[in-house]
């Protein structure tokens, strides 16, 4: 099982926008729920968005991206994407997508994890 990471442009000025992919191998993304965590430097990790399966579907994000951040899937490629506009200094950080847990309190990771891919939002 394998999720890897990808970034459409990973240095963006404050304002812009970058498009995330999480691409999974060896199984398919319809019956897992894949979601985005980030860790800042000398910050803890935080879940930034997940998305569930296509039975429940549903959405999670956190309060910082709410009306920023839209996550979504793309079921023939078996990727989920984490669309992120209007980004701030504060979006910086290394972005890795991993399976997820997705309950009514949050998103929690639940084993498999991609790489990391870092986010870069210049002044």
């Amino acid at each position: 099982l394998m999720l890897a990471a990808g970034v459409w442009g990973g240095l963006v000025q404050l304002g812009g926008s970058l498009n995330l992919s999480c691409k999974a191998s060896g199984f398919t993304i319809d019956y897992h729920a894949i979601g985005w965590f980030r860790q800042a430097p000398g910050k803890e990790r935080e879940g930034v968005s997940c998305i569930s399966t296509v039975i429940e579907d549903r959405t999670y994000y956190a309060d910082s991206v709410k009306g920023r951040f839209t996550i979504s899937r793309h079921n023939a490629e078996n990727t989920v994407h984490l669309q992120m506009t209007s980004l701030k200094a504060g979006d910086t950080a290394i972005y890795y997508c991993a399976t997820v847990d997705l309950l009514t309190s949050g998103c929690y990771p639940a084993g498999v994890w991609g790489q990391g891919t870092l986010v870069t939002v210049s002044s």
